[in-house]
């Protein structure tokens, strides 16, 4: 389902719904969109529009009601919707960031140690990001990498925020023979 093609605002709207409704489980009133994006509510009710049509927002009636994503959404985000995700912390400026998960670290050109970049992909606003900032990734659960380094660019549509790597280390486990 994911050859569904979304505007860079479609994108930023349905990211920001699909990560408000994973912290309260609950519809997700237009007005907490469009703070999360910094829009006008208005906007935010006619890209809800669209994204009904296209099968990736279920309306909520009611006073309690708002917008609620689809299983289509999280495809058409290459998002996983999972029940339980591992929780893999980020700190910026040393201070940890409390609404935000890593959910993916890719790394680049790590043959070349001067371009070392990391792509840091957040479930989260990326907005409090900006160059030059000091971030920490991790530890993640399995390996217990720890990634430290500095804000060289960000991409607010995906909430990804590129990374040139000062350090980075895992601790090494003993063999077992």
């Amino acid at each position: 389902m994911s050859s569904i093609e979304l505007t860079a605002s479609q994108k930023k709207i349905l990211r920001a719904l699909v990560d408000l409704h994973r912290e309260t489980e609950d519809a997700v009133k237009g007005e907490d969109i469009a703070e999360e994006v910094d829009r006008n509510p208005g906007t935010i009710r006619n890209q809800m529009q669209s994204l009904k049509a296209l099968q990736l927002v279920e309306g909520v009636p009611g006073p309690k009601g708002g917008y609620k994503p689809t299983a289509n959404a999280f495809d058409a985000l290459g998002v996983q919707d999972m029940d339980q995700e591992a929780e893999v912390p980020l700190f910026l400026e040393g201070e940890e960031v409390d609404e935000a998960n890593v959910e993916e670290i890719d790394l680049a050109s790590v043959h070349h140690p001067e371009l070392c970049r990391a792509e840091i992909h957040v479930r989260g606003s990326v907005r409090e990001f900006h160059e030059g900032d000091s971030v920490r990734v991790g530890p993640t659960p399995l390996s217990k990498l720890v990634v430290d380094g500095t804000v060289d660019g960000k991409d607010d549509t995906n909430n990804i925020v590129i990374l040139k790597i000062d350090s980075m280390e895992a601790p090494a486990e003993e063999p077992e023979h």
